[in-house]
């Protein structure tokens, strides 16, 4: 990866990200923010460091004080090169210097701060050795909504890239899968990823027959062959924004008991889709899809939680399962995918990426969801 994402954003943007940052963290009574390299960084500075070491890289935001990015002197020139850069200070430090003081003197003594899910612990001790007073909680307990809802701009990065994903399913279905390995046709879903625009490939989930009941399995040398049905779950990031879609495609003609677990997972799909709307806790939509499951009697078949947050990494807050009441908002973005798993059989998952707009919501993947038969 590079110093800097592509240049979506100008500077005027990561500032006012930083300041509705700032501002959160003074609402949830932090008295900062501390910001490691990675998902964080990237959507509030644009910089993502070349190489993550032991060398400490830190955002500090503090209410009421301009941003500081505190940075190894020899990775000074690529951060100054971030599309953010010119909305916060640089402070580097030279090896043999100790970052840890230069950073306590933007915190002052005492206070609670949030830090970034992913910061090293031994950065974090270090800092807490040299301030005493301090105590942290992470991003995602303290302000785990601080992403979550997405401006116009990046809702066009998120439609580009549900619109390569569906490009990608368009032509994986036209390729043969009887015969060939389920790791074949996961090479063949990440090399189609590629060719439409993405940077990363994050998973190319192939689950043929049996193997289908594992949510998460891991593709494997299984020869797919005729009578099986198949799911593909596959994503990744492009333009710095991720994708993520599920289908299940038959190889051959179903069975009737294929076809109707097949249709009662489409329903839930489009149960759980349509209880999309600003206002409604995320819970309504997992119980919405999950009771069109139940209620056709394959409630202890649908395994996890319907849905998931997405934006700069592909799994974020906020999450469609039961007990959790954080109201919908427009601009939040994340999956809406039931499934039902029988084991030693087979396994169904239809997924969409699903946006809150004002009055409702709008998929960002446009698929058939009806089955679709493959050779």
């Amino acid at each position: 990866m590079t110093g800097s994402t592509p240049a979506h954003f100008t500077a005027d943007d990561y500032r006012a990200r930083m300041e509705r940052a700032a501002r959160a963290a003074a609402d949830a009574g932090l008295a900062g923010l501390l910001v490691a390299p990675g998902p964080d960084l990237v959507w509030l500075t644009g910089y993502t460091p070349t190489a993550v070491t032991e060398r400490l890289t830190v955002l500090v935001l503090v209410p009421g004080h301009d941003p500081v990015l505190v940075v190894p002197a020899l990775e000074a020139p690529d951060a100054a090169q971030a599309s953010g850069a010119g909305a916060l200070t640089l402070r580097d430090w030279t090896d043999g210097k100790d970052p840890y003081a230069a950073t306590a003197a933007l915190l002052g003594g005492t206070g609670r701060f949030g830090v970034s899910d992913n910061a090293w612990a031994m950065h974090l001790l270090r800092l807490q050795k040299a301030l005493p007073g301090t105590s942290y909680a992470s991003l995602t307990d303290a302000l785990p909504m601080l992403r979550a809802v997405k401006d116009a701009a990046e809702l066009e990065l998120m439609t580009a890239a549900g619109a390569a994903a569906d490009a990608t399913f368009e032509e994986i279905r036209t390729v043969r899968f009887a015969g060939r390995r389920e790791s074949e046709v996961a090479a063949d879903l990440g090399r189609l990823l590629l060719e439409h625009g993405h940077a990363v490939v994050d998973f190319t989930i192939v689950a043929s027959g049996p193997n289908g009941a594992n949510p998460h399995h891991e593709v494997g040398d299984r020869v797919i062959e005729r009578g099986d049905m198949v799911v593909l779950d596959f994503g990744g990031l492009k333009d710095g924004y991720g994708s993520d879609t599920s289908r299940t495609v038959h190889v051959g003609e179903p069975t009737d008991e294929e076809r109707r677990v097949h249709d009662i997972v489409r329903e839930a799909q489009e149960a759980g889709f349509c209880a999309v709307r600003p206002g409604v806790a995320c819970q309504e939509v997992d119980r919405a899809a999950r009771a069109v499951i139940a209620d056709a009697g394959y409630g202890a078949y649908f395994i996890h939680r319907t849905g998931h947050g997405i934006g700069v990494t592909t799994h974020e807050p906020p999450y469609m399962i039961e007990g959790e009441e954080q109201p919908l908002l427009p601009g939040m973005c994340f999956s809406v995918e039931p499934g039902i798993y029988l084991p030693g059989r087979f396994g169904v998952r239809i997924e969409d990426i699903v946006t809150v707009t004002e009055d409702g919501g709008r998929r960002l993947n446009d698929t058939t969801r009806e089955m679709v038969i493959v050779d």
